[in-house]
């Protein structure tokens, strides 16, 4: 992955970070669009001329200046980690806020489409590219009490499988993967009880590490990675039965 670029979006923390980090060591160069405060310094302890670029990726208008300015400063990336997500509150269908189904469909959904749709050009003509957008396994199961965000995932996997087969003909590989549950900053969105749930479904028995959820993602991401495209890679310690 030497002299790569690589967006990552969401890459402040969490999975997003780890597979920065990952990224770069490889030799790419990281571009993390995140709104986070905490964004800059990741990305400076990166090195490698990884930068920091504040974006709202809801916004189209604000995914356009993030490219430009990581096109203008690194290059055309050749590598897209779409993993900015939210999991919005825990309740059912019936008492779900309005305000906060809008906001995860369109940071969950949406903002994967925006983010995509301003990469993939420049994957085109240059005929390379690799694009691993993170879903979730409530994608593929519907978590109960979690309607927006099992919707959301599950739309991004259909997403990508469509994007998939448009661009096949080309060198360009799109893939998700459905990670279960990792501990990061997205558990102080959830009640302890839905935490729990989540546990309960891992045969594993524990939660997915980020680093694990990195080299996975780093591969799907890399030259290695030229022939499966469309596909669903799952990160679930065995809850997945599909």
């Amino acid at each position: 992955m030497k002299n790569q670029v690589a967006v990552v979006t969401g890459g402040a923390q969490g999975i997003g970070l780890a597979v920065a980090r990952a990224l770069a060591e490889k030799g790419a160069k990281v571009a993390s669009w995140d709104i986070d405060r905490a964004n800059a310094d990741a990305m400076a302890s990166l090195g490698n001329g990884s930068i920091a670029v504040r974006c709202d990726i809801t916004a189209p208008a604000a995914v356009e200046t993030a490219y430009a300015k990581t096109r203008d400063t690194l290059g055309v990336p050749s590598i897209l980690v779409n993993s900015a997500g939210i999991a919005g509150p825990n309740m059912s269908v019936a008492n779900y806020n309005l305000e906060a189904w809008h906001q995860v469909i369109d940071i969950n959904l949406n903002g994967t489409f925006y983010v995509n749709r301003i990469c993939v050009p420049g994957m085109v003509e240059n005929n390379y590219g690799r694009i691993v957008n993170v879903a979730s396994i409530a994608g593929k199961e519907g978590n109960p009490n979690a309607s927006a965000y099992s919707a959301s995932k599950a739309a991004v996997i259909g997403f990508t499988k469509s994007l998939g087969k448009e661009l096949a003909g080309c060198d360009i590989a799109v893939n998700c993967v459905t990670p279960a549950a990792a501990r990061t900053r997205i558990f102080d969105q959830m009640t302890g009880e839905h935490i729990e749930y989540m546990l309960s479904k891992i045969p594993r028995g524990r939660f997915l590490e980020v680093n694990e959820a990195a080299k996975m993602i780093a591969w799907l991401a890399s030259p290695e990675n030229s022939f499966t495209t469309g596909a669903v890679f799952d990160l679930s310690g065995g809850r997945a039965t599909y």
